[in-house]
């Protein structure tokens, strides 16, 4: 019997209310001994592998001894990443250090920034951990005085270092950056200057802010090989009728993808009423398919189409996450029948508008070519990784319906830091030429460390 791929959302539901961030020593200890079962189910057996060790052991020993302060701009191209490091940083790193006799004044850790919605759609377990590990949520629609003042006073306080994803969410792309924001370089300035005037009046000893780029990359075995096939064949048949499943799978690997790739793009031109030119290039017809996404939702929600690409999807995503999630209410039952049943159908109409929005937040990153028959394994991976989210997304899934195959190996590259303090005085001078050239240097970080491990980490 045929069943919806997604169950829609029915009705409104209270303001989700989360504990004050402060890390728990209980927490740590129970994560303990929970977090290695909980990896085993997100990434599978993978062996974890640290390159430029020596970086990190530094980094962490001048920031927990208070000698440094420290954002980590870590690289979040799969959706892993936060769970991953933050295991890394508490369990692991102390061990590596140890092997080469090194000390910690503190059990090594970070605090993430992270987005306001994830409490709201990672279910009760995220509400409850997070906090106990001094995560932060923040706004990207708004301007959140109280949660950048949670994020300049762990910093500033320190020890820990505060990590953030300067992509600002997924971007689906490992060895590719699609864009950075400038929020984290904003952020780094500002706390640079704030630490400058305390040393200058002898609050706090003198010592810089520094950037760590983190990048984190997959490499896939036999098994990854195998699961990608399989994948693939769970992706034909959703794209397929009857016995045409058969036909597709004797293609050849790019073919395949192709197939399933144009099937879905043509659905969704349909969807949106476009005029679909063959003689177009994918990336071009699926932009105009964002586009009518991005529209459509704004159209519905009554909003004017102002601003970037970015900061219109951010908008759609929090206006409808607050119809489903009523802001600063605690009890639906103090309204009316009537006004209750209205907000039921305003929680609906916006889980389906937001289905829009997935879709064109998922096809800004997915613009990109057929892995070639050459192409590494990992990258083939990736991209059909990929091409089941935009079947998911077509079909009205979000990030909880992706699919990732489980990795053989995890590498997590560091490159040297970037000295925000030491360009303090240029900042004064040209904020936004700083500010800019400091992003440029984060990329370069990134992209050298890409080229790095795919020399010297080959599938």
């Amino acid at each position: 019997m045929y069943k919806p791929y997604a169950r829609p959302v029915i009705s409104a539901s209270p303001d989700v209310k989360t504990a004050p961030p402060k890390i728990s020593k209980l927490a740590v200890f129970i994560l303990s001994i929970l977090v290695k079962p909980y990896l085993l189910t997100l990434t599978g057996p993978a062996k974890v592998i640290a390159h430029n060790k020596e970086i990190l052991f530094d980094v962490f020993s001048r920031a927990l001894s208070l000698k440094s302060r420290c954002l980590i701009a870590f690289r979040h191209p799969d959706g892993r990443e936060p769970q991953l490091l933050t295991w890394f940083f508490l369990y692991r790193l102390k061990a590596l250090a140890a092997k080469e006799k090194i000390k910690f004044d503190k059990r090594p850790h970070a605090v993430f920034v992270y987005g306001y919605e994830v409490v709201r759609w990672g279910g009760w377990i995220t509400r409850l951990v997070m906090p106990k590990l001094g995560a932060i949520p923040i706004h990207h629609t708004k301007m959140d005085s109280k949660g950048m003042a949670k994020i300049y006073s762990a910093i500033i306080e320190g020890p820990y270092p505060l990590a953030l994803a300067p992509e600002g969410q997924v971007s689906y792309s490992t060895d590719t950056v699609p864009r950075l924001e400038s929020g984290l370089i904003r952020i780094g300035f500002q706390a640079a200057s704030q630490l400058s005037q305390k040393a200058a009046a002898g609050e706090i000893n003198d010592c810089p802010l520094e950037i760590l780029p983190l990048s984190i990359h997959f490499r896939y075995g036999k098994r990854g090989k195998s699961s990608m096939y399989k994948l693939l064949s769970k992706l034909e048949k959703f794209c397929c009728t009857g016995k045409a499943h058969n036909s597709t799978g004797k293609l050849p690997f790019e073919d395949r993808l192709k197939f399933c790739r144009d099937h879905i793009l043509e659905i969704n031109e349909k969807r949106y009423n476009l005029n679909y030119d063959k003689a177009l290039s994918f990336e071009t017809r699926l932009l105009n398919v964002i586009n009518a996404a991005l529209g459509a939702a704004e159209q519905m929600l009554g909003i004017k189409s102002e601003g970037d690409f970015f900061s219109r999807l951010y908008r759609i995503r929090h206006d409808c996450w607050d119809r489903i999630f009523i802001p600063g209410v605690e009890n639906l039952n103090v309204f009316s029948r009537i006004k209750r049943s209205v907000m039921d159908l305003q929680a609906g109409e916006a889980w389906h508008i937001a289905r829009h929005q997935e879709l064109a937040d998922f096809g800004w990153y997915f613009r990109r070519p057929l892995p070639l028959q050459d192409s590494q394994l990992h990258e083939k991976v990736e991209y059909v990784q990929n091409l089941w989210d935009f079947a998911n997304r077509t079909m009205g899934g979000a990030l909880t319906g992706r699919i990732s195959i489980n990795p053989k190996k995890i590498i997590i590259k560091a490159a040297p830091v970037i000295d925000l303090s030491a360009r303090l005085p240029l900042y004064k001078q040209d904020r936004k030429g700083t500010v800019s050239a400091a992003a440029s240097d984060l990329e370069k970080a990134f992209l050298d460390c890409i080229g790095q491990v795919n020399k010297d980490e080959p599938d």
